[in-house]
């Protein structure tokens, strides 16, 4: 092996929650930094998110910069990450290409797709509206996600399938109801739970199946040439259609007026339909199926999340993450409240959430 020479030391703002981790780090990066031009003196803090991942940027010779992936095994596997970003590139999106990995110890060294985040762009100073840059942005997002849709590899994934979204549902009961919330279901609410569980697990798996990005939200998106860079993709799976418009609509962090969600879903639902993605269902005859459609996906989605979240708080101490609690509860409502077969959700979330009334279009 080539001798490496003695690491440097970690810039200030860098921490590690270990030596040994920090030293496995220098040991890779040193000749890597080398070799790129880079300059580990300006390794600072880029992002982190929910899981033990964080990202480091580094600055290079003629104002270029790098992304330092930090995934520590065994909480993090690099492996899956560096498959889907292969898949992007041959898709001929925009995502961050690979330049070195060592996947034993969760380190990756990925293309810099630049520090605006969709999340910020498409809001107001103060998050109070969406901002001028909103339809353009979203309209890219949605051209974007609509390539994904066509043109990602999903041969291989794993797969959405009925286990899975049960397991993602089974969060809210264990982490929101019972440990946010403290409370105790009856026999017969458990009962309805799994009722509603079968109902949404039904529509879900009764949709044409792609690749999903899962979370295809404007946290996870950059505003870039070309336009969106696609992050966060590590969890990418085969399965259904409506997922990843669902996320994009129905965000985690910033929520639309409904009459905005309606134009950008028609957008979405042409073009699904013009290229074939709905196949002969009646989702791509009437656009009232598909919105039903996406709202149900939506709402399992958002009742895992509520379940995620709070598993963020009391496991993870990531408490910040509660506070979209609410928001998460009246997604649930307003669609709880629109369809019969979910109306029985209202009762169970009611003494979580108090009594939430919303307004809405009613397509059925």
């Amino acid at each position: 092996m080539t001798p490496v020479a003695a690491a440097p030391s970690s810039p200030a703002l860098i921490a590690w929650p270990d030596a040994a981790r920090e030293a496995a780090f220098w040991h890779w990066f040193t000749p890597l930094a080398a070799r790129e031009g880079l300059d580990p003196a300006t390794l600072a803090p880029a992002s982190a998110d929910a899981s033990f991942r964080r990202y480091l940027r580094v600055q290079g010779a003629n104002g270029r910069s790098c992304i330092v992936m930090d995934a520590p095994p065994p909480q993090e596997d690099v492996r899956p990450f560096v498959d889907i970003a292969g898949r992007i590139q041959r898709a001929g999106l925009h995502g961050p290409q690979v330049l070195a990995a060592d996947a034993a110890h969760g380190f990756l060294l990925l293309t810099d797709l630049g520090s605006e985040l969709y999340l910020r762009a498409v809001q107001t100073e103060g998050g109070t509206g969406p901002s001028e840059r909103a339809e353009p942005l979203m309209r890219d997002a949605i051209a974007a996600l609509l390539h994904w849709q066509r043109k990602v590899d999903a041969s291989g994934l794993p797969e959405y399938d009925d286990a899975l979204l049960r397991r993602e549902l089974a969060l809210f009961p264990q982490w929101c109801v019972a440990t946010e919330f403290g409370i105790t279901w009856t026999d017969a609410q458990q009962a309805t739970w799994q009722t509603l569980c079968d109902r949404l697990v039904a529509s879900a798996l009764a949709q044409p199946q792609v690749a999903v990005h899962r979370d295809w939200m404007p946290r996870n998106l950059m505003v870039s040439t070309p336009n969106p860079g696609i992050l966060d993709f590590q969890d990418a799976v085969r399965g259904p259609v409506t997922y990843d418009i669902a996320s994009l609509l129905r965000d985690a962090f910033l929520s639309w007026d409904e009459a905005q969600e309606i134009d950008w879903a028609v957008r979405w639902w042409q073009g699904a339909r013009a290229a074939g993605l709905l196949g002969e269902t009646a989702l791509a005859e009437d656009f009232g199926e598909c919105w039903r459609a996406v709202e149900w996906m939506g709402l399992q989605r958002h009742l895992k999340v509520l379940g995620i979240f709070c598993r963020l708080k009391h496991r993870d101490a990531k408490p910040a993450y509660s506070a979209d609690l609410p928001r998460f509860f009246a997604y649930a409502t307003k669609v709880a409240v629109r369809y019969r077969e979910l109306a029985p959700l209202v009762r169970l979330i009611e003494p979580m959430s108090g009594t939430l009334t919303t307004t809405g279009y009613s397509l059925r």
